[in-house]
Order: structure tokens, then sequence, then C-alpha cells
């Protein structure tokens, strides 16, 4: 059976922690950052958890990790 393929869209966006768990960075930093509060872009720094949601199908596109 041929290897299965890493999706790479997902693994350049996702990392998993080692518990198990994927982190993802906030969206919403790219621009028009003036009109947002100063809270609002500091809580935008740290990374967030996926839901537990998404887990299965992120082991379907990243196969062998990331």
């Amino acid at each position: 059976m041929p290897k299965m393929k890493t999706r790479k869209c997902i693994a350049k966006r996702v990392k998993r922690t080692a518990s198990g768990k994927y982190m993802i960075s906030k969206p919403g930093r790219r621009h028009l950052m003036s009109s947002k509060t100063s809270k609002r872009k500091r809580n935008m720094r740290k990374d967030a958890m996926l839901p537990s949601a998404h887990n299965q199908r992120l082991q379907k596109a990243l196969p062998y990790g990331v």
C-alpha cells in the first residue's frame, strides 16, 4: 500500500502538543489592527487550543503527525 500524503495546508497552521492536543494561532492578526483594542490584540498573541471535536479529522489529514 502506498504512503499516505500529509495535508500541507493544515500542517503549516497546526502544531501538536505532547498530550496530543492541537494548537493554532488565533485569527485576525494580519491587518486592520488600529481598530482593535489593546486587550483584544494582547489576547490574540497567545496560541489557542482547537476543540477536541476536530481531532479525528486532523489525525486523518496528518497521518504522520506534525
